[in-house]
């Protein structure tokens, strides 16, 4: 038996609240800050109207999100992709809906010209580590042998 093929679509604006309410979610489930999802809506509808992100959103509920951004690459003439969020519902992962908007995902940003994605995860969550290393993604510089890669933030 085949497992059912996963839909994944582009979001508009009019998506706004159901893609605010899968971040409001993500931030929630790991203890991270969040403004209410009434806030976020407005903060993602705009974001979307003025095409700063792209968000790629899966199944019927939606029942998760894909949420990345555009930049001009520096080392080469592509872009450069940075996927910011991918988020599951947690009563639905293990089902290929994080491969299926990856994998969604690493496609639109070829056909835009992007010629690398980035990203950054938490070193524990090894289910999201996994999944990016079976589609090719690495955390070692130069090589399999390479030093770490490590992500640095700060507010300010």
């Amino acid at each position: 038996m085949t497992k059912p093929q996963i839909q994944v679509r582009g979001a508009g604006a009019e998506d706004a609240a159901e893609i605010a309410r899968l971040l409001h979610d993500f931030n929630v489930e790991y203890d991270e800050p969040t403004p209410p999802v009434e806030e976020l809506t407005k903060t993602i509808g705009r974001l979307l109207e003025a095409g700063e992100i792209t968000v790629l959103l899966a199944g019927p509920g939606p029942d998760g999100l894909s949420l990345f951004r555009f930049r001009p690459g520096i080392w080469s003439t592509g872009s450069e992709c940075y996927l910011q969020e991918l988020y599951v519902a947690p009563s639905l992962r293990g089902r290929g809906i994080g491969r299926a908007l990856l994998e969604a995902t690493i496609e639109l940003a070829r056909e835009r010209g992007a010629d690398g994605i980035d990203l950054n995860t938490g070193e524990t969550d090894t289910a999201a580590r996994a999944l990016y290393e079976s589609v090719g993604f690495t955390n070692r510089e130069g090589s399999p042998d390479g030093p770490s890669m490590l992500f640095y933030e700060r507010e300010i």
